[in-house]
């Protein structure tokens, strides 16, 4: 069932209570997901965006429920990935000829995914559509988070339609930035970004400003997943460029993995130091192997300090800090300072080589860490209290 957005303007998307983890196993959606497709029914109709793919047949019966889809003069495509271009395969059956307006790059996304030759129209920034009294403006957006991403202004109505910018994963009927409980919003929005965008943070500023440049008036942003926001929505804007900007609270991340308990205690040792020597700082420990790793990744990109620790285990690191590593690489947080831990029987390699994986990260690695032999002792014990307050006064 469509629901009103404002003026002629419906959502027509999917309430995805069910999903727990998205982009395959990588992502965790611990409050479900949405995929927002959005039907502007002006003189001329055009619809922006669609669902997942195993939920593309139920869109397109429901969507005929509401429309005569002959009646759809065009569709645009902001993106190409499947959880919005999922329902294309099944709509153009029954409308093969319909236009799809969307970048070169998109274009080639959908060929690749479906590969259907369908009406493509490429398009690229400040070109327009015209609906009849109110226009479509494209506007590229590569890297946010593919290169085929694009948003789409509706003139008039001053709607920003931003895809995946400014979404989250979750699950809500209440549609709205206002209507929802502001804490799990926040909570879902920082951890999007978080995990997704970060690297991209430089094309997130640049693509910000150059729209605020364009100075058109912003009543809602509808993005592709979770809220809509229509309550203040460039709250959501403010926040992306602050997040941009090397984000950090004032909080130290510690993280460790451990194989009967030592390097547990050298961690908990070692936040007890960092907490005594500076009570205002915010402390999260996680266990890599039991910890959520997006939660756990969240967690690295509010901090200003990060430790990681581990057991040796056959001259190298478990397996749950080495994986959390490469996240952390592959994110690219910025200014970050980090340092490595772990307890050993015989060989004790660990510490180095969480040290040279955090520095290939990124992270300013302020010493050489903190190494004990067997469980610590009361001496180890102490040792390692020491080493968090040291570390709380190199932040």
């Amino acid at each position: 069932m469509k629901r009103h957005i404002k003026s002629n303007v419906y959502w027509v998307g999917k309430v995805d209570w069910e999903l727990k983890l998205f982009h395959g196993h990588e992502y965790s959606t611990h409050r479900g997901s949405t995929y927002n497709s959005y039907l502007v029914m002006e003189e001329k109709t055009a619809l922006i965006d669609t669902v997942w793919s195993p939920f593309g047949k139920e869109f397109v019966d429901n969507l005929a429920k509401e429309i005569d889809l002959t009646k759809i003069d065009l569709i645009v495509a902001n993106h190409a990935e499947t959880d919005h271009s999922g329902g294309l395969p099944e709509l153009m059956k029954r409308i093969p000829d319909t236009p799809i307006y969307c970048t070169t790059n998109c274009i080639k996304a959908l060929k690749g995914h479906y590969h259907q030759d369908w009406n493509f129209h490429p398009v690229k920034t400040g070109d327009r559509v015209s609906l009849g009294s109110k226009d479509l403006i494209f506007i590229e957006a590569p890297m946010l988070h593919w290169p085929d991403s694009m948003f789409c202004y509706l003139t008039n109505d001053n709607i920003l339609f931003s895809n995946d910018a400014f979404g989250q994963h979750y699950a809500s009927e209440l549609l709205f930035n206002d209507l929802v409980d502001p804490c799990e919003l926040w909570a879902e929005a920082i951890k999007y970004y978080a995990n997704i965008l970060t690297p991209f943070s430089k094309l997130v500023t640049k693509k910000i400003n150059e729209f605020v440049s364009m100075g058109v008036p912003l009543d809602m942003i509808c993005t592709s997943q979770g809220v809509i926001w229509r309550d203040n929505p460039l709250q959501i804007v403010e926040q992306y460029l602050k997040w941009a900007d090397n984000y950090q609270e004032n909080q130290v991340t510690v993280i460790y993995d451990s194989m009967w308990g030592a390097t547990r205690v050298m961690a908990e040792s070692i936040a007890q130091g960092i907490k005594r020597a500076d009570r205002d700082l915010t402390i999260k420990i996680h266990n890599a192997a039991k910890s959520d790793k997006n939660d756990v990744l969240t967690d690295v990109f509010k901090s200003k300090g990060i430790l990681i620790g581990s057991s040796t285990l056959n001259r190298g690191t478990l397996f749950s800090t080495t994986g959390l590593l490469e996240e952390i690489r592959g994110l690219e947080f910025k200014g970050k300072k980090g340092a490595a831990f772990g307890s050993y029987g015989w060989s004790g390699e660990s510490v180095n080589m969480i040290s040279e994986g955090l520095k290939k990260a990124g992270i300013d690695v302020v010493d050489d860490g903190v190494k004990v032999q067997w469980h610590p002792d009361d001496t180890a014990v102490e040792r390692c209290m020491d080493y968090g307050k040291q570390f709380a006064a190199k932040l």
